[in-house]
Order: structure tokens, then C-alpha cells, then sequence
């Protein structure tokens, strides 16, 4: 998926802050040379290790590594973590991830 869009998710769903903050953690979790596992499987321009800055999110796009799915997500929904209503209590999200 574009970046934007996975980015406009969250913000009308859990983080209503600002795209900036989003699109940087999104960032970072894609990044081999920041994360020693990524989180985030990313395409596209996501920066460098010379300080050059990641393309602007309508040109990127990212996917759920396979060891968040595995590890982060797998049993999230069978009461691992408490779930609690999300700022306008339209959605619920998790506590911590596991």
C-alpha cells in the first residue's frame, strides 16, 4: 500500500497528531540500518545512512514484515493484551503489542 494511505488510516483511527510523526516511525521501522530487525518492509526511496532524506510518502510504500505479523500480531487478538477505545471510542486498539 502507498504510504499516504496506511499513514491516513492511522490518523483517523488511532494517532489524530499530525502525518509527520506517523510517516517518520514508519520510516524508521523500514530502515535495515536503524532497526536491527525491520518491522516495516518498505519500497521506494526510505532514506539512507548519508542523511539523505526518505521520499515524500505519496511516492513510498510498505508492508508488515513477516516477523511483525509473526511476532507482534499473531495471537493479538486471543486476550494477550487489554484493548482500549481509541480517542473518539470508534475503534479499539491494543494497550501494548506483545
Amino acid at each position: 500500500r502507498k504510504c499516504a494511505r496506511v499513514v491516513g488510516e492511522v490518523l483517523g483511527k488511532y494517532h489524530p497528531h499530525g502525518d509527520v510523526a506517523v510517516y517518520d516511525a514508519m520510516v524508521r521501522m523500514a530502515q535495515d540500518f536503524v532497526m536491527s530487525s525491520v518491522l516495516v518492509l518498505g519500497h521506494g526511496n526510505f532514506g539512507s545512512m548519508d542523511n539523505d532524506p526518505p521520499a515524500a510518502m505519496r511516492y513510498t510504500e510498505a508492508k508488515l514484515s513477516k516477523l511483525s505479523r509473526d511476532a507482534l500480531l499473531a495471537d493479538i487478538n486471543m486476550d494477550t493484551v487489554d484493548f482500549l477505545p481509541n480517542f473518539d471510542e470508534s475503534e479499539m486498539e491494543p494497550v501494548v503489542l506483545p
